[in-house]
């Protein structure tokens, strides 16, 4: 829990666990297919779940799907099935969780 980020937060092990990569690497490669606004990330995990860890991490505000900036000099050869390529970054209200959850001895 994160009650320091302006309402009570509750994260799993697997948000906190993506969250800290994400914070490692500033920014990571998502997809998607056309007419579909579900997320694809392939780096880890089954991309179903990580599909839907990805919409509830962005329903909490933590992370920003960005389909406008693709990432720059990353090899997307997973991705050529998903015409669409975006990027993944931490919110501010994000780095603040992280923040606070480190502060706190979460992390």
């Amino acid at each position: 829990n994160c009650s320091g980020c302006a309402r009570e937060l509750t994260l799993t092990e697997a948000e906190i666990t993506f969250l800290n990569t994400l914070a490692q690497y500033a920014f990571l490669p998502v997809a998607r297919t056309m007419g579909d606004l579900t997320p694809v990330y392939l780096e880890e995990g089954e991309p179903g779940q990580m599909s839907l860890l990805l919409q509830i991490l962005e329903k909490k505000g933590l992370l920003s799907l960005d389909y406008d900036k693709p990432l720059k000099g990353y090899d997307m050869s997973a991705y050529t099935a998903y015409p669409i390529h975006g990027s993944i970054a931490l919110t501010e209200r994000g780095q603040k969780v992280l923040e606070l959850m480190d502060y706190q001895g979460v992390l």
